[in-house]
């Protein structure tokens, strides 16, 4: 693989460091104003983000500067410790040349990355807002391809229109603020969605680091008891961003689908984001989940808000 070392005239490039977090949610909610309307950012992700255990920033960050603009940003994880490698990239639509750039290093590197886990291609992936700053002809020359879509849905509410539910008969919710409680959360959401794609196991220890589990608020991760199963279902949420109550995760064991276990727990999500104040709440969902939660969704009141699309690049090694 060839690589353009020397970036674009105007434009520098160094690794990004903790005290950057500022600057790069700045850039972020300028592209997120540019893909939705609206900033959706907040610096506790990014910070989050560039202090992860497993993320070497000086090797594996990219600021783009243009005089003392932030023009991109850049950063690459591997997590798999083989061939998968996923990488961030945000560029303004001004510099798309510096956004191709970024690509050269971010590529290279990320087939580095693969050849020193041992394995024979590297297969990295993106995600993108389905319409984005990002020039996509440019990167389908480069060998990137769409492979899979997620839809973020939104849906308002009040305490009028969603009162907290009571549980269906045989079903009991628990929060997470105790520990033992945190690692059955945990276990519930590898195993409920360890057929879904792109899933990757994780540690509990990894997964802490993932959610940034050190902030977390686990009064907003619920555990559902199921008659007959035992643990079975798990909702995950944060209340930490700007406009929107998430829930990052609805998970329900196989065994336990069916008994409108998931359409509880949204429901419940809608009931509690209410009472704390929100007006709008979302979630994403894979278009081609197979659970049919997205029919569920959709059922449930939820619209489309914008959609992403999962791009990716299998780049041959040796």
């Amino acid at each position: 693989m060839s690589t353009t070392v020397t970036p674009p005239p105007g434009l520098t490039v160094r690794a990004a460091t903790p005290e950057d977090a500022a600057e790069v949610c700045a850039l972020l909610n300028r592209v997120d104003l540019l893909e939705i309307g609206r900033a959706e950012t907040e610096v506790a992700e990014v910070a989050a983000e560039l202090g992860h255990p497993e993320v070497d920033l000086a090797r594996d960050s990219w600021l783009l500067w243009e005089g003392r603009r932030l023009v991109g940003y850049g950063l690459l994880r591997d997590a798999s410790g083989g061939e998968r490698i996923d990488i961030d990239q945000y560029v303004l639509p001004d510099r798309q040349d510096g956004a191709l750039h970024l690509f050269d290093l971010m590529e290279a590197r990320a087939a580095e990355r693969a050849a020193a886990n041992g394995a024979r291609r590297a297969v990295v992936h993106l995600h993108l807002n389905s319409a984005p700053t990002v020039d996509t002809a440019a990167m389908r020359a480069r060998g990137w391809r769409a492979v899979r879509r997620y839809n973020v849905l939104t849906r308002p509410v009040s305490p009028a229109a969603d009162p907290v539910p009571a549980p269906p008969a045989g079903v009991v919710l628990r929060d997470c603020t105790a520990e033992a409680d945190r690692r059955i959360a945990h276990r519930l959401l590898q195993q409920s969605f360890a057929g879904h794609y792109d899933f990757r196991p994780r540690s509990y220890e990894e997964w802490l680091e993932d959610i940034d589990g050190a902030n977390a608020d686990w009064s907003l991760v619920w555990v559902a008891v199921v008659a007959g199963v035992g643990d079975a279902a798990v909702l995950r949420c944060r209340n930490d961003r700007g406009g929107t109550g998430w829930a990052s995760n609805i998970g329900v064991l196989p065994q336990a689908r069916g008994r409108g276990v998931g359409g509880h727990l949204l429901r419940h999500f809608f009931g509690a984001f209410a009472a704390l104040g929100r007006g709008r709440v979302g979630l994403g969902v894979d278009t081609e989940n197979g659970t049919g939660a997205p029919e569920l969704y959709l059922r449930h009141g939820m619209a489309l808000d914008f959609a992403v699309d999962t791009w990716e690049l299998v780049v041959a090694l040796g």
